[in-house]
């Protein structure tokens, strides 16, 4: 049952929302086009908040539904074994975002998908990282540093602020901020150049 649920979540994660809206709705592959990410962000940069938006919903959806299917495992809420699962399943369903086999393997970043993904696991923790992305984000107008930095956030809001003790969330939590990392190396390179794309807040786009 566990196999066919992580399976489950991988295939959730795989649904590649901003590739098949672009094609469908706009003949295009948002992957051909700015930073070449099959993720919400690039999607609102090229096709505007009309595709932006369910794009970055259906992500984050894709995220909670697949935490959502450790309800369908017979385990005890709250117990190790309950956790241990919803994380795998996370992670499946975030390595379906990346690495969609419905899309060619070429996804996107994974941020609004592991976005989902807190949420169910650790909502407090998750939403005070919301504020340093949104601080971030409105100070500097840049959604990859505001991302990075968030994802940096969130450990220690959980661990050293809100004091968690448990070894499985720790871990995860530094998994979550090690993986953001990485998908933006890129980014990282074009900030120390100092070429990272700004975003337009609250500008009128199509």
């Amino acid at each position: 049952m566990v196999a066919v649920l992580i399976l489950i979540a991988y295939l959730i994660g795989s649904i590649p929302t901003s590739v098949w809206i672009g094609k469908r709705f706009y003949n295009i592959d948002v992957r051909e086009f700015g930073s070449g990410n099959a993720g919400a962000t690039n999607t609102f940069r090229v096709l505007g908040k009309r595709a932006g938006i369910p794009v970055l919903i259906i992500d984050i959806l894709k995220g909670t539904v697949a935490v959502a299917l450790s309800s369908f495992s017979g385990y005890e809420f709250g117990t190790d074994e309950f956790i241990s699962l919803q994380l795998g399943l996370g992670v499946s369903a975030l390595m379906g975002h990346i690495f969609p086999v419905f899309a060619g393997f070429r996804g996107g970043k994974g941020v609004a998908t592991m976005l989902g993904i807190v949420i169910c696991i650790a909502p407090l923790s998750c939403a005070l990282a919301l504020v340093v992305f949104l601080v971030v984000l409105f100070s500097s107008r840049i959604v990859s540093l505001s991302s990075m930095t968030a994802g940096i956030a969130f450990p220690l809001i959980l661990n050293l602020l809100l004091k968690n003790t448990n070894p499985i969330l720790m871990v995860f939590s530094i998994v979550v901020a090690v993986l953001l990392i990485i998908t933006h190396r890129k980014n990282i390179q074009r900030l120390l150049k100092r070429q990272e794309s700004r975003v337009q807040l609250f500008a009128a786009k199509k």
